[in-house]
């Protein structure tokens, strides 16, 4: 015992001497040991909980902290050094680096700069080991938004940055004097942009992924210039040649357009960013569980810098490889967290997948057969491909294509042993050219929603009377239509391509086909639907979904709190949360909904929602309970289900390192956020559709985007509205004027979302 408690006290004096050469001399009481642990325990029993006070800290397992400290954290400004080299001077809140900061690496590497939840977020500078520089702003450890970055050759770029990789207005200078001005995207030249070479040369035109590619000029230095159509492909250029005041040369002249390829730009590479192996927020920190009767020969706890607890042996795990499962006991296991809370929010353990498989015998297996064998035709039909440039008469109603599948099959379509039936396919151009803007692979497509799976029925119809189907891997979903919903998208369809070509990050559904069945025989019945893209597809499990629209009438759950699971759509006064975005996110968001809201006013679309579905992070969020007051959904003890894979806070950690994972965040799909839990008071005015926040925050990965846009304001939704006018508050109620909808939709979502402080 004695020989273990000499090792402690030769660590702690080795850990102050080091953390003394980098942070400068700390007090340490001039007394014995026996005194200075005396002292310490009184120090800590006379604080009460909350108050900050000077703390020093040597932990058992190295680490050494001294500066501010409260309730068992460091809270205020403190210095905190790891045994692997690893230290952080500056700003914490509750065991977080929050505010302004420096953070070292063992490699010689500082970050100076803020803070955020742990994370390297806002302006700072990061200087590297190797003497690259990046100065500018941050988001969650990455380079995002203006910033200027020196690299160790004598390279420079100044301009714009998009989740750690060049994207935007930027300039980038080589050492030997060429330079590219331009448009850039995911790291390399894309768009609009001007390469200048040292030698007087330039190239002014368009690119991609750091190559000429399209319309394009290469002017030499005495004024002659070749114009034309550039592409690494040979067979692909072509271009005329001008000498310098001479008239039009057709081609005839020593000099090849591939050089520029081949010669000119094989020195004009981009530096690669450099690899951080380890960030900030993924550093964890030792803390006593109380300060109080702690027992000095318990290991303590660690947790990282935002306030993550280790609960074992740390494991190299990624999210994407394979979804978490986990027992009974880890998945009830209830983890302290560090964030203010109250009660825990409590979510299902399993999931019961939606739907019911239509298998032989069920009342629409015939329609699926039908349906397949229509999209397989549609589909599968070969073409030249599209241009995202389309004409006019591509958009005209009139536009439909009529397909007859008899039984014994045609000269253009298979035998089959569903009845005979008519397919109709409305502006087939248009919709193949949308599913090349939203990049849908043809053959995935057609995988699956022809494969052998069968698609899966919603368990009810919608308000509408419309039914739902899902495919098996949840990609997309089938909505049947009204003839008015049918005319109201071809009436759009123009404005609606141009609107989602022109932002990428429109949060309005995304359409990939709109087609009709027509049985023969004696009904002659048709049906119509649409196929979607399923805004709730994802590796990780939704544990709530809300569809709001900022009414109150009728905007409630009618089911009982019993009968909730994760597939039940709660609805605006079922809200009890704020979301909380990060701020550039946020930014955005703002200004999409806002495009998304002025395109729906313009055709006069009203009734829609915004679709909102929470998969809790935290791995301390209790499992199979309902809390009081708060509906939330719970298992339903089906055994077709799904185990509920988690996302923690280490997870996301990697996610955000690995470009291929930001790849797969974009605005309102697999996006890392916060919710704060809100609660309506028991004297709140009826109709209040936002609760007074509590100060109780979880983090989670949301999915948001605008549904049912096909709902335009003719004479019925006139007549509800002069109806329920005179029986309820106008504002209350669902249809109104476009123009009116529109504000109080934009209003009520800037209400409930947030900039993440």
């Amino acid at each position: 015992m004695k020989a273990w408690e000499a090792t402690v006290r030769k660590t702690q004096a080795a850990a102050k001497k080091r953390a003394n050469n980098f942070f400068g001399t700390a007090h340490v009481p001039h007394a014995s040991d026996d005194e200075s642990e005396r002292h310490e325990e009184n120090v800590i029993e006379n604080q009460s909980i909350g108050d900050v006070y000077n703390a020093e800290r040597f932990l058992s397992n190295g680490d050494y902290y001294t500066g501010h400290w409260a309730d068992n954290f460091p809270h205020g400004r403190g210095k905190y050094w790891w045994t692997d080299g690893c230290m952080y001077v500056g700003d914490w809140h509750r065991g977080k680096t929050n505010g302004r900061g420096l953070f070292s690496w063992p490699s010689g590497a500082v970050y100076d700069g803020e803070f955020k939840n742990g994370y390297m977020d806002g302006a700072g500078t990061y200087s590297g080991p190797h003497g690259d520089m990046y100065k500018g702003n941050w988001v969650m450890n990455l380079k995002h938004g203006y910033g200027v970055k020196e690299y160790s050759n004598g390279d420079s770029y100044d301009g714009e940055w998009c989740r750690g990789m060049q994207e935007g207005q930027g300039t980038y200078k080589w050492k030997n004097g060429n330079y590219y001005v331009g448009q850039w995207k995911n790291g390399a030249f894309c768009g609009k942009g001007k390469m200048h070479w040292n030698d007087g040369n330039r190239y002014d035109g368009y690119w991609e992924d750091g190559f000429p590619k399209g319309n394009g000029t290469y002017k030499w230095g005495n004024g002659s210039f070749y114009v034309g159509n550039w592409s690494r492909n040979p067979n692909e250029q072509s271009g005329s040649y001008y000498p310098c005041g001479s008239t039009l040369v057709d081609g005839n002249f020593d000099w090849d357009p591939q050089e520029v390829y081949n010669v000119h730009l094989k020195t004009c590479w981009v530096c690669p960013g450099e690899k951080v192996l380890v960030m900030p927020s993924q550093k964890k920190l030792a803390v006593w569980r109380s300060s109080k009767g702690a027992d000095p020969n318990v290991r303590p706890r660690r947790m990282s810098v935002d306030g993550r607890i280790e609960a074992g042996v740390d494991k190299d795990f990624s999210p994407f490889d394979r979804k978490l499962t986990g027992s009974r006991d880890d998945a009830s296991l209830a983890l302290d967290d560090f964030s203010t809370r109250g009660s825990p929010i409590r979510i299902p353990r399993v999931v019961k997948k939606q739907g019911e498989t239509i298998s032989k015998g069920h009342r629409n297996y015939e329609l699926m057969l039908n349906l397949q064998l229509g999209i397989r035709h549609s589909v599968g039909r070969p073409g030249p491909p599209p241009s995202l440039d389309l004409k006019p008469s591509a958009f005209d109603p009139k536009e439909k294509v009529w397909t007859r599948f008899p039984p014994e099959g045609s000269k253009y379509t298979p035998p089959h042993q569903s009845c005979e039936f008519r397919w109709k396919d409305y502006c087939p151009l248009v919709f193949r050219t949308l599913r090349k803007l939203f990049q849908i692979d043809a053959a995935d497509y057609m995988l699956s929603i022809c494969g052998n799976e069968a698609l899966r029925e919603l368990s009810s119809p919608g308000k509408s009377g419309s039914f739902f189907y899902l495919t098996q891997d949840d990609r997309y979903m089938i909505k049947t239509m009204k003839k008015a919903e049918v005319k109201v998208l071809l009436r759009m369809l123009s404005a609606y391509y141009n609107h989602v070509r022109a932002y990428q990050n429109t949060l309005v559904t995304k359409y990939f086909g709109l087609h009709c069945v027509k049985l023969n025989g004696t009904a002659q019945k048709k049906v119509r639907f649409v196929i979607m893209g399923n805004l709730f597809c994802s590796e990780y499990t939704i544990h709530r979904r809300f569809d709001l629209k900022g009414s109150s009438l009728g905007r409630s759950t009618d089911k009982p709190e019993a009968e909730l699971d994760a597939n039940t759509i709660l609805k605006d006064l079922d809200l009890n949360f704020l979301f909380r975005l990060q701020k550039t996110w946020f930014q955005e968001f703002r200004r999409q909904v806002d495009r998304d809201c002025d395109f729906l006013e313009q055709e006069r679309i009203m009734d829609y929602s915004l679709l909102v579905g929470l998969h809790f992070r935290e791995p301390n969020i209790a499992a199979d309970l309902i809390p009081s007051g708060a509906r939330t959904p719970t298992a339903n003890g089906d055994s077709d289900t799904d185990s509920v894979p988690r996302l923690s806070r280490a997870d996301m950690d990697r996610l955000l390192l690995d470009p291929a994972g930001w790849a797969s965040i974009r605005l309102g799909v697999n996006m890392p956020a916060r919710v704060e839990r809100t609660e309506r008071k028991s004297d709140y005015f009826e109709g209040q559709l936002v609760g007074e926040p509590t100060g109780e925050y979880y983090d989670v990965v949301m999915f948001f985007g605008i549904i049912d846009i096909l709902q335009d304001y003719d004479i019925t939704k006139k007549l509800e509205h002069a109806y329920k006018s005179m029986q309820y508050d106008p504002t209350s109620i669902s249809a109104v004027d476009p123009r009116q909808y529109a504000k109080r939709f934009r209003d009520f979502v800037l209400k409930i979302f947030a900039e993440d402080a």
